[in-house]
């Protein structure tokens, strides 16, 4: 039975890169249709479909991500994630560059502030996994990166008296280099005004061996209270080096969170959903937001209506205690806070 059909976790191939530091194994990231297909012995005139996408959204995935895919099978839902289809090209009303307000919410080069007492520092371009149903992945990130060097965010944000939380977004802030870290961590803490540091990564399930010594001495030793939000929407991204990971963070943390996206043909069940709340909580991770689509360009194949979301959670409800249900909510450009879908 192929393995997008069940919950059940196969054998996972050997580590390649294990030897490898998380530098490098970014660097190899980047592959061409044919290579993907190579590597997870796919159909080769697969490729030809994933071209158009792959041009107006490059593929990139670390090893260790492509470790837990099932080679030969094209259904895989973790496979679905990165792989380009020829529906990114196609033009669909209601879809744009900047579905959630990005660009209307931005104060200052590299922050945007869209809800009360929060301020988000877009601090990288770089993300070792490009998800096509990413709602940055045609932001103009040459206009609004984070400099370190500028002081004029930072800046910004101390003036503001009534910030008392500072999220770290991008691309993935974990991309960044420790050291350069370290001096954005330190900098944010000498403002008086802030409590809490917030930072919304994919990398802890992704990337794992990016989970260093270093960093998390910088996170232990942060004045603000630091809360990580990782990215999961699936049980099988949850393997035994993300799980490592993740048990790595949670005592330098104050909140281990996850978010996932609802998206067709990848997590749109009540099983899938279950598990995978069942399968965080297990690895020390409390579900907090499912997000319905947030509609980009390039991402229409991935919607799931919202009369199903509704279903989905509906009955969740009476499947898990409360607390590992995750609360429904849409992204809507201009409103004071995210919407929760409330049926």
């Amino acid at each position: 039975m192929p393995r997008g059909t069940t919950l059940l976790r196969m054998n996972q191939r050997p580590d390649t890169q294990q030897n490898q530091t998380w530098q490098q194994e970014v660097a190899r990231s980047r592959l061409t249709p044919e290579q993907l297909c190579s590597q997870l012995q796919l159909p080769e005139n697969l490729a030809l479909s994933m071209v158009k996408g792959d041009q107006l959204f490059p593929i990139r995935a670390p090893q260790s991500y492509l470790n837990r895919i099932e080679p030969c099978n094209e259904q895989d839902p973790l496979l679905k994630q990165i792989l380009p289809t020829e529906d990114e090209a196609v033009t669909v009303s209601g879809y744009s560059a900047d579905p959630v307000g990005d660009h209307h919410a931005t104060q200052t080069e590299g922050v945007l502030q869209k809800y009360h007492g929060r301020a988000l520092l877009i601090t990288t371009a770089s993300c070792p996994i490009h998800c096509r149903y990413c709602f940055r992945r045609a932001y103009p990130y040459q206009d609004n990166r984070l400099s370190l060097q500028n002081s004029q965010a930072i800046e910004w944000i101390d003036a503001d008296q009534s910030l008392h939380e500072v999220i770290l977004s991008g691309g993935d802030p974990l991309m960044l280099s420790n050291d350069r870290l370290e001096t954005l961590i330190n900098r944010l803490g000498a403002i008086s005004h802030l409590k809490t540091l917030r930072i919304h990564s994919r990398i802890p399930v992704v990337l794992p061996e990016r989970i260093d010594h270093t960093l998390l001495n910088h996170l232990e030793h942060c004045r603000l209270n630091v809360v990580m939000v990782i990215h999961c929407n699936h049980p099988l991204e949850i393997d035994d080096t993300a799980r490592a990971a993740l048990s790595r963070l949670k005592p330098v943390v104050t909140a281990l969170l996850n978010q996932s996206v609802l998206l067709k043909g990848i997590n749109d069940s009540t099983a899938v959903l279950e598990q995978l709340s069942h399968t965080l909580f297990n690895a020390g991770v409390l579900p907090y937001y499912l997000h319905l689509l947030d509609r980009v360009n390039g991402s229409h194949h991935f919607e799931v209506e919202e009369s199903m979301a509704h279903q989905f959670l509906q009955t969740l409800r009476s499947l898990l205690p409360g607390y590992l249900v995750p609360k429904l909510v849409r992204e809507i450009a201009g409103e004071p806070c995210k919407s929760p879908r409330i049926e």
